[in-house]
């Protein structure tokens, strides 16, 4: 580990012993009590999420059933103790700093990539189904096979719409030469939509959106309000452009030492979590759309006409992907 890892870890670890109120750690139990199970679950987004509100459900649960024998933590953004996001949670739950969390895991997942194609899934209720199916289960497999987690469930992330602050999107000739900030499953699709991608984290992505540095950006509406975006943000475009899902990983040190019955109430838990979360993030996704307008903001509801120049324009990739991808794989999702 890293000098710098190390005094981060050595902070958190710290704040983590500490907290005992409101703030970033949500604390369910007295932490000078000596218990047989800590728990500490971290996510990347404010209390309000839907995937927030999803922890804290799991940690509900929990407590119901083993209030004497655990002790939980919540972190719900972890950049608040000076870490950087996913990529960040990833190596803490491996390393099994943390208990669990969530994150976007597409690149370099081939059965999550398969997913993210753009324009894939025709509404939610299939981009569901899919995930809940043999594709979901694949992606966990994989998951497990290359880490040190294992994976629970996961949560949505959902559609995602592309905004920017120069003119509206109808077409994709609206988007020729304007810079979105995506992320890098995304870069190939808005290449062929004639944009100019810049992948970067969207921390790093928000004060060059406020200075206009760059154009625009892509994500749920629920992030774009969340996080912040859409105060920069006047054109905002439902494209529905890529279905992206978060999975849910747990330590598998720490899990498999678990007892059964905390194993299998962890897992109904988090199956339970899903459920609520999805919940959430459909109503999250129209508050944020009024949010979005309230400020000033615009949005455009694209015609079945228009859609399909998105549809056609992106065409490339599909040729790509059955050439990279395998044939059992392909026919998870239809193609």
């Amino acid at each position: 580990m890293s000098r710098r890892h190390f005094l981060k870890t050595s902070a958190l670890i710290s704040a983590s012993v500490a907290a005992s109120g409101p703030g970033i750690f949500s604390v369910r139990a007295q932490p000078s009590r000596t218990v047989p199970w800590r728990i500490i679950m971290a996510g990347y987004g404010p209390s309000s999420t839907s995937f927030s509100r999803g922890l804290d459900f799991i940690g509900e649960t929990l407590e119901r059933r083993f209030r004497n024998d655990i002790e939980l933590r919540h972190i719900y953004n972890i950049s608040d103790v000076g870490y950087g996001g996913s990529e960040d949670l990833r190596w803490l739950v491996d390393a099994g700093i943390l208990t669990l969390a969530y994150a976007t895991m597409s690149t370099g997942i081939p059965e999550l990539e398969i997913a993210a194609l753009p324009f894939l899934f025709p509404d939610t209720a299939t981009a569901r189904s899919v995930m809940d199916g043999p594709l979901g289960d694949a992606a966990a497999r994989r998951i497990e096979a290359e880490t040190n987690y294992r994976i629970l469930g996961f949560f949505e992330n959902g559609f995602r719409h592309v905004s920017n602050d120069i003119r509206p999107v109808y077409t994709p000739d609206d988007l020729r030469g304007l810079s979105i900030r995506l992320l890098g499953i995304q870069a190939r699709t808005f290449e062929l939509l004639g944009a100019n991608p810049r992948t970067m984290p969207l921390a790093a992505a928000l004060p060059l959106l406020e200075d206009g540095t760059i154009d625009g950006q892509e994500n749920p509406f629920e992030n774009t309000v969340s996080y912040g975006p859409y105060l920069s943000q006047r054109y905002h475009t439902a494209t529905f452009h890529s279905y992206l899902s978060r999975p849910i990983f747990i330590n598998r040190v720490t899990f498999d030492a678990w007892p059964d019955d905390l194993q299998t109430e962890m897992r109904m838990a988090v199956r339970n979590a899903v459920i609520y979360q999805r919940e959430l993030h459909d109503q999250a996704e129209i508050d944020s759309q009024n949010i979005i307008r309230d400020a000033g903001g615009e949005i455009v509801e694209l015609t079945a006409a228009q859609r399909n120049e998105f549809v056609t324009a992106v065409a490339p990739i599909y040729a790509d992907a059955k050439g990279h991808y395998s044939q059992e794989l392909l026919a998870l999702v239809n193609l």
